[in-house]
């Protein structure tokens, strides 16, 4: 069994984490972050096309290098809550997010894929859909959506 966790970073993200280490066997886990090369995330939002970007070989490298980064975060989380066997995946995503998941699950014939409900996604989200949402729709396999957590009164 291998459990593939979708980690951004946000606080659904980390709960996510945290949950699934709380109710799951310690089985192997895959935390993956996706990460956009900065050209595509302009392309998807064409309100800011008109913002000059500086791009190429090495905002790619820098921007992997922070993907990695931020899986590693994910994967500490997900060790210091109880999980023993832990990898990190940094993919980049030359689509939509929810799709590098998706391809991600298959390729490690994931038995669980584990997302927050919401991340840091913003307005982006809106216009787009929900990872999430997304994920739960195009997945063929056992998915578990973590709802954020209750606040406190």
């Amino acid at each position: 069994m291998t459990i593939l966790i979708a980690y951004d970073g946000s606080e659904d993200a980390r709960s996510a984490v945290e949950y699934t280490a709380r109710h799951f066997r310690a089985e192997p886990t895959v935390v993956m972050t996706v990460w956009e090369p900065l050209v595509a995330q302009i392309s998807l939002a064409p309100l800011a096309a008109a913002i000059p970007v500086a791009g190429g070989q090495d905002a790619d490298f820098e921007e992997a290098k922070q993907a990695e980064r931020l899986a590693q975060q994910g994967a500490d989380i997900a060790l210091a809550a109880g999980l023993t066997e832990v990898t990190i995946r940094a993919e980049r995503g030359d689509g939509p997010v929810w799709a590098a998941i998706v391809d991600v699950a298959d390729e490690l014939n994931a038995s669980l894929v584990v997302t927050g409900s919401r991340g840091l996604a913003g307005a982006r989200s809106v216009i787009l859909g929900s990872v999430s949402t997304r994920v739960l729709h195009h997945v063929r396999r056992p998915t578990l959506v973590v709802p954020p957590p209750k606040e406190e009164d």
